[in-house]
């Protein structure tokens, strides 16, 4: 976990308009938790477990079951496409059940060193399922293209009956996993795997209908290289995601460049730099950055507004923000453009300078 996530202190008011120091007069950054209440009456981080382990539940036990029917079919079969599906129902299990375990570690309380709790255990779980749906696509697509060079004979009407009915468990299936809070990326992640096997059923019954009425046999692997597509799409979808996580990105949907513009731009700040945007866990961006306003600002005031606009404009309320008074050696000789015009502050700013006006990122 990184320095900045674990900078979460309370702001007490200092001298010099500087906000919080300890009694040692060491700086710490003012946490606005007006807008951030911990415990009753805050607002809560993640996903509630009791009200989604209950959907999840349904669902496994749904894809279990037709899971070990669909085995035993597909190798009476001799189907490598049903015998795909039943290997991707696997992973849809080893899915939801890395969510509801990822679920209740999320949910228990931050302590120890780990001040933000175990919510990216999600993540974890997410990045697992991306992960073996790609190392399960590298197996079935070399199956699939064996078996087009050399095609075993297919019982199509097994095939036929057989992804139908998994075309109505997954139906159902997916449609109890879209109950949950899929605002959780392990959530979403178990959802994507039982979309995908519902696309890959359907390709099935495709096949197993050409296989039953013409006769030819490819029908079968041609279904499974479909599933390969499938599951690559969704598998990278994952590992991307959260791996973006991981990397403590900003969240997609959010240009760092223009927030710190946008915070610049408000009176009277003016200057901000060591911004740093990442993501807790699904669904939760934090924000912490220097601050340097006008000296005669009122940096509890700026703070406050700051806080409020990041919540009501970019949906940030976890917000770590340090204010501070701008030096008058800095205003009379500090030029647009100056790398570290934070000195005295931040020894080793991290990112662009952001201020009012043109400037480079």
């Amino acid at each position: 976990m990184s320095a900045h996530e674990q900078a979460h202190e309370h702001g007490h008011p200092g001298r010099g308009g500087r906000e919080g120091r300890d009694p040692a007069g060491r700086e710490h950054p003012e946490h606005g938790h007006d807008a951030h209440a911990h415990g009753p009456g805050g607002h809560s981080h993640g996903v509630d477990p009791d009200a989604d382990r209950r959907w999840l539940g349904i669902a496994l036990v749904l894809i279990c079951g037709f899971m070990a029917i669909e085995v035993v079919i597909g190798v009476m079969a001799h189907s490598l496409a049903l015998i795909s599906d039943a290997a991707h129902m696997l992973t849809d299990a080893v899915s939801i059940v890395l969510a509801l375990i990822a679920m209740r570690l999320a949910a228990r309380p931050a302590r120890g060193g780990f001040t933000f709790g175990l919510k990216r255990a999600e993540i974890l779980s997410a990045q697992a399922n991306g992960l073996t749906l790609l190392l399960l696509a590298v197996w079935l697509a070399y199956e699939a293209v064996r078996r087009l060079i050399d095609p075993p004979p297919v019982e199509g009407g097994l095939v036929l009956v057989t992804a139908l009915a998994g075309i109505v468990v997954n139906v159902v299936a997916a449609w109890c996993i879209s109950r949950a809070n899929r605002t959780s990326l392990a959530v979403e992640g178990a959802y994507q795997h039982i979309l995908n096997d519902l696309f890959a059923f359907i390709g099935t019954a495709v096949a197993g209908l050409i296989v039953l009425t013409t006769g030819f046999r490819q029908a079968d692997s041609i279904a499974s290289l479909v599933v390969v597509v499938l599951m690559v799409k969704a598998g990278y979808g994952l590992v991307r995601e959260s791996g973006r996580i991981f990397l403590e990105a900003a969240p997609a949907h959010l240009d760092p460049d223009a927030v710190g513009d946008r915070l610049a731009g408000h009176p009277p700040v003016t200057e901000v730099h060591d911004l740093h945007i990442w993501t807790i866990t699904s669904g939760q961006a934090a924000l912490s950055a220097h601050v340097l306003v006008e000296p005669a600002g009122d940096c509890h005031a700026v703070r406050r507004d700051l806080e409020a606009l990041l919540e009501k404009e970019y949906g940030i309320t976890h917000t770590t923000l340090q204010v501070d008074h701008v030096q008058d050696s800095l205003l009379s000789v500090g030029r647009p453009g100056d790398e570290h015009s934070g000195d005295g502050h931040c020894a080793d700013a991290h990112g662009p300078v952001h201020r009012q006006g043109p400037h480079p990122h």
